[in-house]
């Protein structure tokens, strides 16, 4: 019964949006629908385990209402694995909002954002809106923005709680900030496009005694400060990369002293331009620091990405720093060669070879090796509306992270395949989960 009531919603401020002659009323939406084939996507999976096999799907309906110096906008969404809903029922759980907010603007170049919004920049790894996942991920953010021509400014905050309380402001919710500030900063100089980022993430923290009563509560501080993207163009060449540098205190109040740097460079090859025929080659290498299990300084070295969109990122099984994976460990150094290669406008096949190392050595063990990743990816545009998407991953796993994720008796063959169906027709990105 939701979702009819969210049409008839929908239709009502159709009907009474369009009365004001100067009001732009759209209503959009999407449909993602992924087969997964899981036999050791995420963690290596056991000798004697079953692969697990499922689809799924995301459904959004986007409504936007537009004036002069205002803009409103609400994305509803279901999220919904085939099968977990009887046929016959009268509701479930699987309906949400993923945004919903107002943009007001100031004047040509200020606007303030409040509401529930993505917020999605540079390369996705720090900050990102989780696209390849179904359910998204979105703030409860206030935005103020200034741009300019090639100028951004982007200023923000956000303060979370539990619910309307009477008293007390303790934060509870798992795996998010009670408390955040950003600041973000962008610009073109010629062939150097270049952003600054400050992001200060604060986590509510609990100390209990020795019965399990709470005697003190607080907040704990990580700031990261970067440069999300320094990228240079030189005719076919690109050179890229980026920085990013935490301080503060985890969720523990340790001292944290971490950093996330990676530098690659790309060159394409035109092969039919007027086709849309080209070949990509991208080797790079990203170092995440981490922390020696072993050591005892009391200092936190491993870096965290906190809300980025890490699939994109060292290797599409999701090892590493997807879910809170690999988080708190012994980092990461990885090399990784991608060929993209673009038969035409609406076809394209990518290759692209992991090499995955401890940042870190970890006691007990002689050396960083943790294995290898070959992601195999394949997109084809149909139509103006919809897109197909499909892959194959193959992890070849070292016995370091074989210890590292306490495997009993890994399987010989640990991959992932997928086939993605993308209903999209008004978005510009007809691919979801890649990095080209």
């Amino acid at each position: 019964m939701k979702i009819f009531r969210l049409v008839n919603l929908i239709l009502t401020l159709f009907f009474v949006f369009t009365n004001s002659v100067y009001a732009q009323f759209n209503v959009d939406g999407q449909i993602v629908q992924r087969g997964e084939y899981r036999h050791g996507y995420g963690k290596l999976i056991e000798e004697n385990q079953d692969a697990a096999a499922f689809i799924a799907q995301r459904a959004r309906i986007n409504v936007q209402y537009e004036l002069e110096k205002f803009k409103f906008y609400v994305s509803i969404q279901d999220v919904r694995t085939w099968g977990n809903a009887p046929q016959v029922k009268a509701n479930d759980n699987f309906l949400s909002l993923h945004e919903a907010w107002a943009e007001t603007f100031l004047s040509d170049n200020f606007s303030i954002k409040l509401g529930r919004q993505e917020l999605n920049y540079d390369n996705f790894r720090f900050l990102g809106n989780l696209d390849w996942a179904l359910q998204g991920r979105a703030h409860d953010f206030a935005l103020l923005k200034y741009e300019k021509g090639t100028t951004k400014l982007h200023a923000g905050a956000g303060y979370n709680q539990d619910n309307q309380s009477l008293s007390g402001n303790f934060f509870s919710t798992p795996n998010q900030y009670k408390v955040a500030h950003f600041l973000r900063y962008e610009n073109f100089s010629g062939k150097f496009n270049f952003s600054v980022l400050f992001w200060n993430n604060g986590l509510q923290y609990s100390k209990l005694d020795t019965n399990e009563e709470v005697i003190n509560t607080g907040i704990y501080y990580r700031q990261s400060l970067g440069f999300p993207t320094l990228k240079y163009q030189l005719g076919n060449t690109t050179l890229a990369g980026f920085y990013y540098h935490q301080f503060g205190k985890d969720l523990q109040g340790r001292k944290v002293n971490a950093f996330d740097a990676s530098a690659q460079i790309s060159q394409s090859i035109p092969l039919d331009s007027e086709n849309g025929k080209n070949l990509k080659f991208t080797l790079g290498i990203e170092l995440l620091s981490g922390t020696d299990p072993g050591g005892n300084n009391g200092e936190n070295n491993s870096f965290s990405p906190l809300y980025g969109t890490n699939h994109a990122h060292n290797g599409y099984m999701d090892t590493f720093y997807v879910g809170g994976r690999h988080e708190n460990s012994v980092g990461l150094r990885d090399i990784f060669l991608r060929t993209r290669y673009n038969l035409n406008q609406k076809l394209f096949v990518s290759l692209t070879n992991h090499a995955f190392n401890s940042f870190t050595p970890y006691s007990g063990y002689d050396d960083f090796h943790l294995g290898y990743e070959t992601d195999l990816a394949l997109g084809f545009i149909l139509n103006r509306s919809v897109s197909l998407q499909a892959g194959y991953s193959q992890f070849f796993q070292d016995n370091n992270l074989v210890n590292l994720q306490n495997v009993q008796n890994p399987a010989g063959t640990q991959n992932w395949v997928y086939l993605m169906l993308m209903y999209r027709p008004t978005m510009k990105n007809r691919f979801i989960g890649l990095l080209f």
